[in-house]
């Protein structure tokens, strides 16, 4: 049976707010660069997190769009303090103690564990294709990783930083994905982002004092992080996750790495080498296998036996 025109519409419109999602999140990484060399993890985390949420805020008002329910704050509260605010400032300071490459791979962790607490906590299926699609996609990132991988080696603290990372991003997608049962996807991604900001607000002096003397493009670029990266990018994931699994969207962001790279190349200048682009095109088939759906196999038309008429 096909599917009717209003489910092949959702699932379109929730493609586009996933790729939006990847697209805006792997240009992190660019500005991200120009942005730390001026700002500390925590003051970064903050300017970043107050920028989206002025932008956020103004969107619900803009939508009149009030208070999540009370059902849904459990999942606001939880993924805003650990993915919009701790995952913010574990990472920023985590990037700044091993090279890009050792904090991809790392990192990278996430969407496996993504799928293994959904299975666990929400119930979500695991399909082979699902399975298979990571894996390749893990590998990938493992090469892109192996790679940009610097010489000069990773400290232990920034290791278990990316991991608490990674363990932070996983446990606030699940835990986003029942308020969005409850919820409208702008106002999980609102009330998160200012729970984070919150959170974050002990860094207050330090943003204070490093936004005087920072440049002016450092500071251009933690406003788009907070503006685009954030604020939209999150809505849009929010959007996609509360029409697929968890864990079908966490393999989706395996595509980020490649982005990154191909990003890096265009903006920066930076050639990629053979490694680095064969572990871009292993991320990117990975994706492709994780999201395919097996065909349908037609049914086969049994005739029902003719009735003999009785005289």
């Amino acid at each position: 049976m096909n599917a009717s025109p209003i489910t092949n519409r959702t699932g379109v419109r929730a493609a586009a707010a996933a790729a939006v999602t990847v697209v805006l999140w792997a240009s992190a990484f660019v500005s991200i660069r120009s942005a730390g060399t001026a700002y500390s993890p925590g003051a970064l985390a903050l300017g970043r997190l107050l920028s989206g949420s002025v932008v956020l805020g103004v969107m619900l008002v803009v939508r009149r769009e009030g208070l999540p329910p009370r059902s849904a704050w459990r999942g606001i509260l939880i993924s805003g303090v650990l993915w919009f605010g701790f995952y913010s400032v574990v990472l920023n300071w985590g990037e700044q103690q091993v090279d890009a490459g050792t904090a991809a791979l790392v990192v990278n962790i996430g969407p496996i564990l993504i799928a293994l607490l959904g299975a666990k906590v929400l119930g979500d299926p695991m399909p082979p294709r699902l399975l298979a699609g990571m894996a390749v996609s893990f590998a990938g990132a493992v090469a892109v990783g192996l790679s940009m991988s610097g010489e000069g080696g990773s400290s232990v603290l920034g290791v278990v930083l990316c991991l608490l990372a990674a363990i932070s991003y996983a446990a606030g997608v699940v835990a986003q994905k029942p308020a969005l049962r409850q919820a409208g996807a702008l106002q999980v991604t609102a009330f998160g982002c200012l729970v984070g900001a919150v959170l974050c607000l002990p860094f207050a002096g330090q943003l204070a004092h490093e936004a005087a003397h920072a440049p002016g493009s450092a500071t251009l670029n933690m406003v788009y992080l907070g503006v685009f990266p954030l604020a939209l990018a999150f809505t849009t994931w929010a959007y996609a996750l509360a029409r697929t699994t968890a864990s079908r969207m966490g393999a989706t962001t395996y595509a980020v790495p490649a982005l990154v790279v191909l990003m890096s190349w265009l903006a920066l200048g930076e050639v990629p080498g053979l490694l680095t682009l064969a572990g871009g095109a292993l991320c990117l088939a990975g994706v492709a296998v994780s999201r395919s759906r097996p065909r349908a196999t037609a049914r086969t038309a049994v005739p029902e036996p003719q009735r003999e008429e009785v005289p």
